[in-house]
């Protein structure tokens, strides 16, 4: 497995999580799971994906500003989960915001997919694509497990 093979994976997680998470109705067990298990999902995902991937990717002047603009991008999730977070799950105003960080989340991974993984194909060895997808994959392993 190289690191775009295991990105994907659990890319198409957070797609599934967030499409069910918009489907919710009220404050329910079942918005409440799945939120947490997307934001847990996303967190878990951002600090392995910018250790193992993208902080060897801004070594390179290819991908680095590519890289970068992706890192900004986690942040602008991390701070829709904050608002969901503070927000009343009974409230329109929570849907609303969930479907702001729907959007996002499927932007930034279409945009990780189709643009930041054909330079970074070009930046790393495959000996690189490999010894990286598994130092993410630990790392997933682990903050999944203690989530």
């Amino acid at each position: 497995m190289n690191i775009f093979e295991a990105l994907r994976e659990d890319h198409d997680t957070q797609r599934e999580l967030a499409d069910a998470l918009i489907q919710t109705h009220g404050d329910s067990d079942k918005r409440d799971a799945l939120f947490t298990r997307l934001k847990n999902e996303l967190s878990a995902h951002a600090d392995a994906e910018e250790r193992h991937f993208y902080v060897p990717l801004m070594q390179h002047d290819l991908t680095q500003e590519k890289s970068r603009h992706s890192v900004a991008e986690h942040h602008e999730l991390d701070e829709l989960v904050e608002m969901l977070e503070t927000t009343d799950a009974s409230s329109p105003g929570w849907l609303v915001t969930a479907k702001k960080l729907h959007h996002k989340v499927f932007h930034h991974l279409a945009e990780e997919e189709h643009e930041v993984f054909q330079l970074a194909g070009k930046a790393l060895s495959e000996t690189q694509k490999e010894s990286l997808a598994g130092a993410y994959r630990r790392e997933m392993n682990k903050r999944i497990e203690t989530a």
